[in-house]
């Protein structure tokens, strides 16, 4: 991880989002001060999976409302559920992003619900 982390800080920014590092491609893209990395095969789709990485990163932001780094510090497990919303072994299972927003609302609505029965409040 911290080799792959220094291969692609180091990189400059007109430079190919794409590196093999070892038996894996490593597609990265930055946004703003984010980078948000993949390690994918050899015979994988890399503008696909940059392309994930873009509707992963729309996602967040209409969550978070302009997603920064902040936000995937202190509320990680978000971050988490739009992606296990998204992708499955590996493989894009929902590009709506409309339908990720919705189920995450779901499970915010389920979330806060159990919390009041419990008599937790707002956690």
């Amino acid at each position: 991880m911290k080799e792959v982390s220094q291969l692609v800080l180091a990189r400059k920014p007109k430079q190919c989002n794409f590196i093999e590092h070892r038996d894996t491609k490593v597609v990265y893209r930055k946004y703003a001060s984010l980078y948000f990395v993949a390690g994918i095969g050899l015979d994988d789709n890399e503008l696909l999976t940059l392309e994930i990485i873009h509707r992963y990163v729309e996602v967040l932001d209409r969550f978070f409302g302009n997603v920064c780094e902040l936000d995937l510090i202190f509320q990680f497990q978000k971050a988490y559920y739009i992606l296990d919303e998204m992708i499955m072994a590996g493989e894009l299972q929902e590009a709506s992003k409309k339908t990720v927003l919705r189920v995450i609302a779901q499970q915010d609505e389920t979330e806060a619900v159990e919390n009041s029965e419990r008599g937790w409040g707002d956690l």
